[in-house]
């Protein structure tokens, strides 16, 4: 399975709002240069997180997206399947005439994509965004160096 760049933006743009961790407005241009995401595209991107009940806008000049979901029961899949859908990584099955023959290797095959996609899910089920916030605190916080 590949990670569209739509998806990878729609976790950018909830990870920049989870990381302010603040209920104030954050205007989409802001999340577009932090993340470096085209402002058009997001826009798109913002209204399917919206829709999916992750985010709220709010109008005017002070307005903005905010992260109506706690961070911390928010998982990266609650994210991919809003945007992207069905997640897995096997290939599409061949339906409608095309080549449903049995061949050597189907039945191994067919096991492995599902280990596969369980793995997968495991991972993307696991990880919330409170807990790529508490990552990223931790691998960027500044080293002081008292070096006289």
């Amino acid at each position: 399975m590949a990670i569209s760049k739509r998806s990878e933006y729609a976790l950018r743009a909830v990870f920049e709002l989870a990381y302010r961790g603040s209920q104030e407005p954050v205007k989409i241009q802001r999340i577009a240069e932090s993340q470096g995401i085209p402002s058009r595209f997001l826009e798109g991107i913002m209204n399917d997180l919206r829709n999916a009940g992750f985010v709220e806008s709010r109008r005017g000049s002070e307005g903005g997206y905010v992260l109506v979901m706690d961070s911390g029961e928010l998982f990266v899949a609650d994210v991919l399947r809003a945007v992207q859908g069905q997640l897995s990584v096997g290939p599409e099955s061949t339906t409608g005439g095309i080549e449903n023959t049995y061949r050597a290797g189907d039945a191994a095959f067919s096991q492995y994509w599902q280990k596969v996609d369980t793995m997968m899910m495991n991972l993307f089920t696991e990880m919330t965004f409170a807990d790529l916030v508490k990552s990223e605190q931790v691998n960027t916080d500044p080293v002081l160096d008292f070096n006289i």
